[in-house]
């Protein structure tokens, strides 16, 4: 009876791991404004639909790192949907404490460059699977804003 049950299994497996899935890609991360607790800077989720209806997303978490550090994480509930057969541009943004930024300012070299690494996971439900998280990463370099980006 064993047996059976793990063909069965093998079936299932062989096909959910033929379903397509959406797809995803994240942008750099950018400065976006200042407050008088902090600054924002944000990045974007683009994802594709391979489906002709569209698609809830669940959710979507962050984690924000600078120098090794993180300086933003947070959780978006029900951020919408995946639109039909085509692709969608969700926002995440995060906001860093100025005290955070202080801390790290020997990190921050002559242009102004703080490295980054942005972490997200995009829970999808898909029809069949249910759940589905697509894990994402980008780093590299954000530039500090200047005076002119203030004013």
């Amino acid at each position: 009876m064993s047996s059976f049950m793990d063909k069965a299994k093998g079936f299932v497996a062989d096909n959910i791991a033929h379903i397509p899935k959406p797809e995803a890609t994240l942008d750099t991360v950018t400065f976006k404004g200042m407050s008088r607790e902090c600054i924002t800077v944000h990045s974007h989720v683009n994802v594709s639909n391979p489906y002709d209806h569209r698609l809830p997303i669940c959710e979507l978490t962050y984690t924000l790192k600078c120098g090794g550090k993180i300086v933003a994480s947070g959780t978006m509930p029900d951020p919408g949907w995946i639109a039909a057969t085509g692709e969608t541009k969700l926002e995440i943004p995060a906001k860093v404490p100025y005290d955070f930024l202080i801390s790290i300012v020997k990190d921050v070299g002559r242009d102004g460059d703080i490295d980054y690494e942005l972490q997200v996971g995009l829970t999808v439900d898909l029809p069949i699977i249910g759940n589905f998280t697509i894990p994402l990463t980008t780093s590299g370099e954000m530039k500090l804003p200047t005076f002119k980006d203030m004013f």
